[in-house]
C-alpha cells in the first residue's frame, strides 16, 4: 500500500482577484519519491450502477445514477488505486483531491481515522461526475465523509465559474469547507488552514452537522468564543514552521509583498487580497518556485544564503514533483470551451505548462501512458522527469535556455488558446468536442516537439563539456 506522506501545495484564485475573471484552483501532486507515474486521461460519462471498491484501503460505495465525463491526472499503474486527483468535468465543476493535512492527537482520539474510510484514491471519481456545480461538490464530499469517515486528513478544492471552494476534513467524520472571497487567493501548503467559520453564513461555510456538538462535547476549542478550525483541529507544531509555513509565506510575499511576515509564523492569513490582479502566470510561478531571490533558494541562485538557509525549508519544486494542475474556468467565452486544464509534468521549475481544453472525449497518446520503463519518446510523464535528469546536474549552465524555452511555451500557449477560441466561437455540440480534442494534440505536440530539441541540444552540450575531455595539447 501506498505510504501517505506530506505533499503538495496549493493556490485558490477568486474571480475577482485574477486578471481575466476566471476561477482557478491549482495544485503540484507531489510525491514520497522521485517517481509516481502519472497519466492525462478522459473518463466517459455513463450510467452508473456498481460497487466502488478501492484497491488502496478497501473502501466501498455503490455508485448509482448518471454521471457525467470529467478528465483525471490518474496513476499509470493502478494496482495499489486510481489516485484520478484533478480534473474539471462537462458542467466546468473542477476538483484537485487532495493536499495532505495533518490533524491534532487530541482530536484524533475523540474521533478516530476511519481504516477503510474515503480516502485520497477515490475523491474524484466518487464525487465529481455527479455534480454539477462546486457547491454540490462539497455537499456531496462532505455528507460521504460524515457516513463513512475518512483514513486521511486532507484539503480538497472545488470551483466553478463563479465560486472556489477550500474542504478540509479534521478527524475521522468531521469537516468544514469556506468559499474563497471573490478578490481573494489562498495558498494552502501541508496543514489545516482554515481559520474561523461563521456558521450562521451557509453563503461561504459548509461544515458537518456534527461539528459543533463534537467540539463543545469535547471540550477542544482552546478560545472563549469563534470557532477557528485551524486552531482547534490543526498541528501547529514546531515542524509546521519549516516544512509548511514557508510556503505560505513565499506565495503572499509574491502576491502582496507589502506584507512583513516571517516563514515560520504560524498566523498567517488563510485567504488575502492580491496587491495586483493574478494572470495564469503568477499562479504558474509560485507552483515551480523555489524561494526565488531569497536566501532560502536550495538551487543556489544569485540571492542564496550559505549551505544551511539554502536547506532550511521544503521546497515547492523539488525531486518529488508528478505532476501539477492549474483548473481555469474562464468567464469571457461561451461555457462550451471555458474550461482549461493546465498539465505540468516532471520537475515543474525545468517543464512548462500545456493548457489542455476539457470538452473533450480523449487526450494526446503520450499523456497516456507512464509504464515504469522510461520511453521518452513514447511518455509525455517520461519525458519530463528524463528533462529533469538531464538539467539537474548542470542547472546554473542551463537555467537560461531553461527560462527561454518556459517562456517561450508559455507565449506559444497564450497564442494557441486565441486561435483555438476562435476557432471554436463558430462550432456547437459534437463537431466543437471533436474540434477541442484534435486543437489538444496540435498542441501538446508541438511543445513535445521543443522539449525533444531542447532535450537534445542539452545532451550534446553536455557531451561536449565533459570533465574528463583531454586535447593533444593539454601537457605538451
Amino acid at each position: 500500500m501506498r505510504a501517505k506522506q506530506d505533499n503538495c501545495t496549493a493556490i485558490l484564485v477568486g474571480r475577482g482577484a485574477s486578471l481575466d475573471g476566471s476561477t482557478m484552483i491549482a495544485r503540484d501532486e507531489d510525491s514520497h519519491g522521485g517517481i509516481n507515474e502519472k497519466t492525462f486521461m478522459v473518463r466517459p460519462a455513463k450510467t452508473y450502477d456498481e460497487l466502488y471498491v478501492s484497491k488502496y484501503n478497501g473502501f466501498k460505495y455503490h455508485l448509482t445514477g448518471q454521471g457525467c465525463r470529467y478528465t483525471a491526472m490518474p496513476n499509470d499503474d493502478q494496482n495499489e488505486g486510481v489516485w484520478d486527483e484533478q480534473g474539471i468535468n462537462e458542467y466546468n465543476v473542477a476538483m484537485s483531491a487532495t493536499e495532505t493535512e495533518m490533524t491534532n492527537a487530541r482530536c484524533l482520539g475523540h474521533d478516530p481515522l476511519v481504516a477503510n474510510g474515503l480516502n485520497e484514491d477515490a475523491m474524484l471519481a466518487v464525487v465529481l461526475p455527479f455534480v454539477k456545480t462546486a457547491r454540490e461538490g462539497v455537499a456531496r464530499l462532505g455528507q460521504l465523509i460524515e457516513t463513512y469517515g475518512t483514513g486521511e486528513s486532507n484539503g480538497i478544492a472545488f470551483s466553478d465559474a463563479k465560486e472556489v471552494w477550500y474542504f478540509e476534513t479534521g478527524a475521522g467524520h468531521q469537516w468544514v469547507a469556506a468559499r474563497i472571497p471573490d478578490d481573494s487567493y489562498a495558498i494552502c501548503p501541508n496543514i489545516q488552514v482554515i481559520q474561523q467559520v461563521d456558521f450562521d453564513d451557509t453563503e461561504h461555510f459548509m461544515f458537518a452537522a456534527t461539528i459543533r456538538e463534537f467540539v463543545s462535547q469535547h471540550h477542544l476549542n482552546p478560545a472563549d468564543d469563534g470557532f477557528n478550525f485551524r486552531n482547534i483541529f490543526g498541528t501547529k507544531d514546531e515542524a509546521d514552521s519549516y516544512y509548511n509555513t514557508p510556503r505560505t509565506w513565499y506565495g503572499q510575499k509574491l502576491f502582496n509583498p507589502e506584507v512583513v511576515q516571517e516563514p515560520t509564523s504560524q498566523e498567517m492569513p488563510f485567504t488575502r487580497r492580491p496587491a495586483h490582479k493574478l494572470g495564469v502566470e503568477d499562479v504558474q510561478f509560485f507552483l515551480t518556485s523555489h524561494y526565488n531571490g531569497t536566501p532560502f533558494d536550495p538551487m543556489g541562485s544569485y540571492a542564496s544564503g550559505d549551505a544551511a538557509d539554502q536547506k532550511r525549508y521544503r521546497s515547492i519544486a523539488l525531486d518529488r514533483n508528478q505532476e501539477s494542475s492549474i483548473l481555469q474556468i474562464r468567464q469571457h467565452v461561451s461555457a462550451a470551451f471555458a474550461a482549461i486544464q493546465w498539465v505540468n509534468l516532471g520537475f515543474y521549475a525545468y517543464s512548462p505548462y500545456v493548457p489542455f481544453y476539457t470538452n473533450i472525449v480523449d487526450t494526446p497518446a503520450n499523456y497516456q501512458v507512464a509504464a515504469h520503463q522510461v520511453e521518452p519518446t513514447q511518455s509525455a510523464y517520461w519525458l519530463y522527469k528524463t528533462l529533469e535528469v538531464v538539467v539537474e546536474p548542470r542547472y546554473h549552465q542551463y537555467v537560461g535556455q531553461i527560462n527561454a524555452y518556459r517562456d517561450d511555451c508559455q507565449s506559444y500557449a497564450v497564442g494557441r488558446i486565441d486561435e483555438i477560441d476562435r476557432a471554436a466561437h463558430e462550432l456547437r455540440d459534437e463537431a466543437l468536442t471533436t474540434y477541442l480534442t484534435k486543437a489538444n494534440e496540435t498542441t501538446a505536440a508541438k511543445v513535445t516537439a521543443r522539449t525533444q530539441t531542447l532535450l537534445s541540444d542539452f545532451i550534446r552540450q553536455a557531451l561536449e563539456s565533459s570533465r574528463y575531455r583531454f586535447d593533444r595539447g593539454d601537457n605538451l
